[in-house]
């Protein structure tokens, strides 16, 4: 089986078990994503989803959020982490795009890698989630998964999409992501792998599984 085949088998089985997925961030439009990726890092989403509750309540887009005082953004998104970093990141970001692109968030990724605080991964989520733009976002579970099933030996996020992306169809990265994301969270978890209830057991390698 080549790499391209297993992808796609990959692909079919988990899509079987998931079907098509929605973004685990609430937002109402592409500022208010960008923002809760930023909060996202080291985060659970659930409690991002906490906090941009409260954040966009006050600040729901770039005009607002640069209006507010750092240290009220930093008071508000302190559950989240990092907020000392994170908060320099959103304020400067939201002056950027108000500044640079006119209060709306840019949609090509050399731009959005240009704000602070986002990185390839988190540009492609705004990307495919919020403008349909195919990008495949790599984080730890989407590496840890493809790793293990031995699609891939890199531990390179750039490098492992470049792979992906070049054997699968560009329709399909956007929700591939989700997809595998999903899995290494409820069945190929980091300490405790399901392998007998996962539905890739049967073409998975299980590399750096204890057997």
């Amino acid at each position: 089986m080549t790499k391209k085949e297993k992808l796609h088998q990959i692909h079919d089985l988990l899509y079987a078990e998931m079907g098509e997925c929605e973004c685990p961030l609430n937002h109402a439009d592409a500022y208010q994503l960008l923002i809760a990726v930023m909060l996202s890092a080291q985060c659970r989403d659930e409690r991002v989803n906490q906090v941009t509750e409260k954040l966009f309540a006050l600040a729901p887009d770039a005009k607002a959020m640069a209006a507010l005082e750092l240290e009220k953004i930093e008071e508000i998104i302190h559950p989240c982490g990092l907020s000392g970093a994170k908060s320099k990141n959103i304020l400067a970001s939201s002056m950027m795009i108000l500044e640079r692109f006119n209060g709306s968030v840019p949609q090509t990724m050399e731009e959005l890698t240009a704000l602070p605080g986002i990185g390839r991964k988190s540009a492609n989520v705004v990307l495919g989630n919020a403008f349909g733009i195919p990008g495949f976002p790599v984080d730890t579970h989407v590496r840890r998964v493809l790793n293990r099933l031995g699609v891939t030996r890199s531990q390179n996020p750039e490098i492992i999409e470049k792979e992906i992306c070049s054997c699968v169809e560009d329709k399909l990265w956007t929700n591939f992501s989700h997809l595998i994301i999903r899995h290494g969270r409820k069945c190929c978890s980091a300490a405790k792998p399901k392998c007998k209830n996962c539905v890739l057991e049967k073409i998975c390698s299980k590399k750096g599984v204890g057997r």
